[in-house]
């Protein structure tokens, strides 16, 4: 995957972690770290609200784009261990692009 973006904002309406391209699909990303179990996954957190919003700034991305294009959003975990290197889990397709 390539990155094309971090941090990808569209006026004061959110913010996605990552927008990025696998070969001709567009990847939109969120990333969430915890230092525990406790809670359960760090995807757990990516609420409704969340997945709402990142459709958003998808359209409004491929709106720019003028085309037509794949779409897939993914999540990323990281997983804190104090002092020793973080454990990452990459969950592609991890909700559907239609809510």
């Amino acid at each position: 995957m390539k990155v094309l973006r971090k941090n990808f904002r569209w006026g004061n309406h959110g913010e996605i972690d990552l927008v990025c391209r696998e070969e001709d699909t567009l990847v939109f990303v969120e990333v969430k770290s915890a230092r525990s179990h406790w809670g359960g996954a760090p995807s757990y957190r990516i609420t409704e609200g969340k997945r709402s919003l990142m459709r958003q700034g998808a359209r409004y991305w491929c709106l720019h784009l003028q085309r037509e294009v794949p779409v897939r959003f993914d999540v990323v975990e990281v997983w804190l261990q104090g002092g020793r290197r973080p454990v990452l889990r990459h969950t592609p397709s991890a909700f559907p692009p239609v809510g």
